[in-house]
């Protein structure tokens, strides 16, 4: 009987009950509760990113035919990209710039931040915001601004000229490697200077008074102390500049020249031009691939050191 009363109860009777069920367990799990907090963040990233990447390496699969493409499935792509001799010369050589990019910008960037977090007592916003106020205009219109700077008769050369230091423009200012890897570090500066100034800004001050008044100069207080817990900022901008940059199309496009043409522009040029999506799509690939395993590289490494150092 009491089988038959429970089959016997009402439909809203069940759903309120089982309502409450799915309550309680959700109020008892920590897990849930995290899911519930992450899910507008899965969701952007499911359709920002996870999709996208999904839909690029399907394109990379497919093969360009004329105007159209051959939907099937297959490697050739990579295959034609692994052969081909420009792409991998394209590749090391945003890989190289990059780098290079990338170790001018925190080199540079690291004074800024330090005089800031440690000589700036008052208003350190205001520097901050004096600091990062070139970079509120427009990337292009910074890149054309290089242009003028490095030109044949831009400031550089007419002041050498000028001062009689030299007879000829320096040709090799503009339309080369040197001026993509100086645009660049003055492009992403910001990138740099604001994460090291945060890990700067969290070294505990009483650590370099005690370092100091245990005998340690100036030096031996900045190598033993303040760039170690200074890492995480270091490496931090490190990544911010490098994965971004290795990608970066504008800038070799317009003060680049012959020499200075990276794998982004190629990239621009098969989903441009040349429409050949596909081997757009599987360049990409390979270059996502290769940042993620050489950051991947970078961090274990890091890691490795600041293990041995502590």
């Amino acid at each position: 009987m009491a089988d038959a009363t429970a089959n016997d109860a009402p439909p809203g009777e069940d759903r309120t009950q089982t309502k409450r069920s799915w309550k309680a367990r959700f109020n008892q799990s920590d897990t849930l509760k995290g899911f519930s907090l992450l899910s507008p963040t899965l969701f952007v990233l499911i359709i920002g990113i996870i999709i996208p990447f999904g839909i690029l390496i399907t394109i990379s699969l497919w093969t360009a035919v004329g105007f159209g493409f051959d939907t099937s499935l297959t490697l050739n792509n990579y295959q034609t990209a692994a052969e081909q001799p420009l792409y991998g010369a394209l590749l090391s050589r945003s890989l190289m710039v990059s780098g290079w990019a990338t170790v001018a910008t925190v080199v540079l960037s690291y004074p800024m931040a330090y005089y800031v977090a440690f000589h700036v007592h008052r208003n350190k916003m205001m520097w901050i915001v004096l600091m990062t106020l070139p970079f509120w205009t427009s990337y292009l219109l910074r890149v054309f601004a290089w242009k003028v700077v490095l030109g044949y008769e831009g400031v550089i050369n007419s002041a050498l000229m000028g001062l009689g230091l030299i007879e000829a423009p320096l040709e090799f200012l503009l339309y080369s490697t040197d001026a993509v890897i100086i645009t660049l570090a003055h492009a992403w500066a910001a990138f740099a200077i604001l994460p090291m100034y945060v890990s700067l800004e969290k070294i505990d001050k009483s650590l370099l008074e005690a370092a100091t008044d245990l005998g340690d100069g100036p030096v031996a207080r900045f190598l033993r102390i303040t760039l170690p817990l200074s890492m995480p900022g270091i490496i931090s901008a490190c990544l911010l500049i490098f994965i971004p940059t290795t990608g970066d199309y504008i800038t070799p496009a317009l003060l680049g020249g012959p020499d200075g043409l990276m794998i982004g522009n190629l990239i621009q040029l098969q989903f441009g031009p040349v429409n050949n999506w596909p081997m757009g799509a599987t360049l990409a690939i390979i270059l996502m691939l290769t940042i993620a395993a050489i950051a991947l590289v970078f961090l274990v490494l890091t890691k490795l050191v600041k293990d041995r150092l502590t």
